[in-house]
């Protein structure tokens, strides 16, 4: 089984090595390509055995599974180089979700899915999203869903759902980072704690608090429950945040929504 990747940023890169670190894939079954070489040939510093391809149609021809890691407005002029280059046999993963798999399938004449992918799977942990187009194999399906086994937990997910989804599972450690970061901050404008002795507080809190929900110790409400004894400091806190935090994550949702449909408009402006 050959696999393709073309595309080494950020999240191409993640995928790359949380793919081969797990051991998901063998680095020689794996051909990956890029617009600026230098990115994959650094990977290739650490993976020997990494096939490097100047032509992405070189890549398509070799792959029975090709990943595009690019960004949404690079996707369709990219499909339409790669069309003549695939067969039915093969599959199209994308990572992007502002393009819908029914769109992928109009542009292509191979199997395709949707894969959005989180920086939690570089630990191996956390969720991917899976959405597969109608004319995907269940062989195809299967070897899809255990091989992002060994780096996620895969989740199908409907595309009426797929931004949202995709802001708690791809975006949420960033959204959370945020949070933490003025959370930090906070603790020392009040209290005078000093930036490195909270920040590493903080970092040992999230390890401790989602270790408790991968074993299944407890739940989110349970846990809260847990800690907040009535009368007591962690209630006092939390009345402050339910008295301050307001419509902040309606707001969250509904920028990230707008922002999908605009990136939806824009690659139809494109065709």
């Amino acid at each position: 089984m050959n696999w393709g990747v073309i595309g080494t940023g950020n999240m191409g890169t993640i995928l790359i090595e949380s793919l081969l670190d797990s051991g998901a894939l063998d680095s020689e079954d794996l051909t990956i390509t890029n617009r600026s070489l230098e990115k994959a040939y650094n990977l290739k510093k650490k993976y020997s055995g990494l096939n490097i391809e100047k032509d992405i149609i070189k890549v398509a021809e070799q792959s029975d599974i090709v990943f595009i890691c690019v960004k949404p407005h690079d996707m369709k002029p990219l499909f339409k180089e790669l069309a003549a280059s695939l067969s039915k046999d093969q599959c199209v993963v994308s990572i992007t979700s502002p393009v819908d798999v029914n769109e992928l399938e109009q542009c292509l004449p191979c199997q395709v899915a949707r894969i959005v992918p989180s920086i939690t799977n570089r630990a191996f942990q956390g969720a991917s999203l899976i959405t597969f187009g109608q004319n995907v194999t269940p062989t195809t399906k299967a070897l899809l869903k255990q091989t992002f086994k060994f780096i996620s937990k895969p989740i199908e997910t409907e595309e009426q759902y797929i931004r949202v989804c995709s802001d708690i599972v791809s975006c949420g450690p960033a959204f959370l980072s945020f949070l933490m970061e003025k959370w930090i901050i906070a603790a020392g404008e009040v209290a005078g704690l000093p930036d490195d002795t909270a920040t590493d507080l903080t970092c040992e809190m999230l390890i401790g608090y989602g270790e408790l929900l991968s074993k299944e110790h407890y739940t989110l409400q349970k846990l809260r429950e847990k800690v907040s004894v009535k009368g007591g400091v962690t209630g006092e806190g939390i009345q402050a945040l339910e008295a301050n935090i307001g419509e902040l994550f309606e707001r969250m949702f509904e920028a990230t929504q707008a922002k999908h449909r605009q990136d939806k408009q824009m690659l139809r402006r494109m065709d």
